[in-house]
């Protein structure tokens, strides 16, 4: 590897509690994305650095994993993807100093969030995240097959970013804000994905067969469930500062809507008995109003009984 690129590598996970520079992320971006350059030894130096003992230099590693991820050449994900392992950081305290307990909570959160997107990669075969959206987007010109194996390893990326979980209070240094802000932004792309998917999951249930049909539900109601909780995240981005026009205003699902998937899924069971609870019908969606990182369009889709679907969106790669 160049030896710039390495400088670069290693003055961006310096122990200074700072968030990764710029200028050497910027520096590291060129490196990859140029022809025939080799990531494997980038990847190694990072990885190496996560191995320290000290919070601030593997929270930074991390964190410039993570813009190498988003920013850099697909080559990268896919290297880190095809690896067996790649961050054993469940165990990881930092004891040296007070703020280390706290950060280190979400090194292991953080940690294991790359490590889904990484999987995830590799058993999809793309970043969704990156992955074109529309209405002839990816998500939305999937089969019924593709749609049941895609969907739930969305919603496990999606869980482990939801489960970084941290208050306002907590992301007290501009390093965990610089996670953060990854994490706000790799949120907006991943539920466009996730939520143009339902939209086209819904629009062929009462063409499924009963069992594609229960799966369908199943992935519906957790769908309901993680937008729910997406709420919280989207406060936390709030108060910490991320421009409201960036944010998401949130909608209610209409009780309609799901009452007929569950009455569907009843009349081919032959029983009426499986209504989900109340507090899931009443779960919330996003609808996106148009602002500067988040492009709206309402769309509305029919299913029996005139049904009101979900609103449809895109997130702007700006």
């Amino acid at each position: 590897m160049g030896s710039s690129a390495s400088k670069a590598a290693l003055r961006a996970t310096t122990d200074e509690p700072s968030e990764p520079g710029p200028k050497h992320l910027a520096d590291l971006i060129q490196y990859i994305n140029g022809t025939n350059r080799s990531v494997e030894h980038l990847a190694d130096i990072l990885s190496e650095k996560t191995r320290s003992s000290s919070w601030v230099v593997v929270f930074k590693a991390l964190i410039t994993v993570h813009h190498l991820m988003v920013h850099g050449n697909e080559r990268f994900i896919q290297h880190l993807a095809s690896r067996n392992s790649l961050f054993t950081l469940y165990n990881f305290l930092d004891k040296s100093v007070i703020e280390g307990y706290t950060m280190s909570t979400f090194i292991r959160r953080y940690s294991r969030y790359l490590n889904e997107k990484s999987l995830a990669y590799r058993l999809i075969a793309c970043d969704i995240t990156k992955t074109k959206r529309g209405t002839d987007g990816v998500m939305r010109t999937m089969n019924t097959k593709e749609l049941l194996n895609t969907l739930p390893v969305i919603q496990t990326q999606f869980d482990a970013l939801l489960y970084f979980n941290a208050d306002p209070d907590e992301i007290t240094n501009g390093i965990i804000h610089a996670a953060f802000m990854l994490l706000f932004k790799d949120s907006l792309r991943l539920f466009a994905a996730y939520n143009e998917g339902i939209l086209n999951l819904l629009g062929k249930y009462f063409d499924m067969r009963k069992n594609q049909c229960k799966e369908s539900l199943d992935i519906y109601i957790r769908f309901l469930e993680r937008t729910t909780k997406w709420t919280q995240f989207l406060k936390v981005a709030e108060q910490v500062g991320i421009d409201q026009n960036d944010i998401p205003y949130l909608n209610q699902v209409p009780c309609n809507l799901l009452e007929a998937l569950t009455q569907h899924l009843a009349s081919l069971e032959e029983k009426n008995d499986i209504l989900p609870p109340y507090s899931v019908q009443h779960a919330l969606i996003p609808s996106i109003p148009n602002r500067r990182v988040v492009k709206a369009s309402a769309s509305r889709a029919w299913l029996e009984g005139n049904i009101t679907l979900l609103y449809d969106y895109d997130v702007s790669d700006n």
